[in-house]
């Protein structure tokens, strides 16, 4: 269910958009490699003696750049300085533990576009015909429009089940029990465009998908329950 308060003025053509809130779980579906080791370099057997070696002078080391610090979004402004998700590698394993850490990974992925908006890192491990990837990316870039952001809908994994096995498609699934925190569409000045409840239970997702050239790849993923 979506709560909505809108001003004046917010478009209500565009205030439309937010009927999709719910796709995120309520929507279907159809439808990278290891770092080389660095090989040390051989001593030269002969050393030079004492009074050949140069003089060596001492430099300064260099100071870190130091990081700025993440803040997550309010109801006055968005996140800044959000960390993108590392893969772990173990969801780098072309097995069942990988597959499963796969998929919280690319929720990891989700919740990332809603704290900024990006969908790119998403896509990149998800098939094109991904219904729920594409209302989720018509969703986020909406609630990003301009100078809005969202505040919450944070996706919590609650588990991961697979059976491992390849389907007469070729693919292999995994079931994803998630829920989703309360978010809101919010606008510079204290707009507040409309509420969504998230998911106030669970619900439970799959995702489909394939293993090649080391890594894992989502495409499909749909709601079941």
């Amino acid at each position: 269910m979506i709560r909505t308060s809108v001003r004046s003025a917010v478009p209500a053509a565009r205030f439309g958009v937010f009927g999709l809130a719910a796709v995120l779980v309520l929507g279907g579906c159809s439808g990278s490699g290891g770092d080389p080791n660095a090989e040390a370099a051989e001593n030269n057997s002969s050393s030079p003696s004492a009074s050949e070696r140069p003089t060596e002078s001492a430099t300064p080391s260099a100071t870190p750049t130091p990081t700025a610090a993440y803040k997550p979004a309010t109801a006055e402004g968005p996140a800044e300085n959000v960390p993108l998700p590392v893969m772990p590698e173990v969801a780098k394993e072309e097995s069942a533990e990988g597959l499963k850490a796969f998929a919280t990974h690319w929720y990891d992925l989700m919740n990332y576009g809603f704290e900024t908006g990006d969908v790119e890192p998403l896509k990149q491990i998800s098939g094109p015909d991904c219904v729920v990837c594409g209302n989720v990316y018509r969703l986020l870039g909406n609630g990003y429009d301009e100078e809005d952001w969202i505040f919450g809908g944070e996706l919590v994994v609650m588990s991961t089940k697979t059976n491992y096995v390849v389907t007469s498609k070729g693919v292999y699934q995994v079931l994803i029990q998630i829920r989703q925190d309360p978010y809101e569409f919010r606008g510079p000045g204290g707009l507040l465009y409309g509420e969504n409840d998230g998911v106030e239970g669970t619900t439970v997702q799959m995702i489909e998908a394939t293993y090649n050239n080391g890594q894992w790849f989502a495409h499909n993923a749909v709601t079941i329950q």
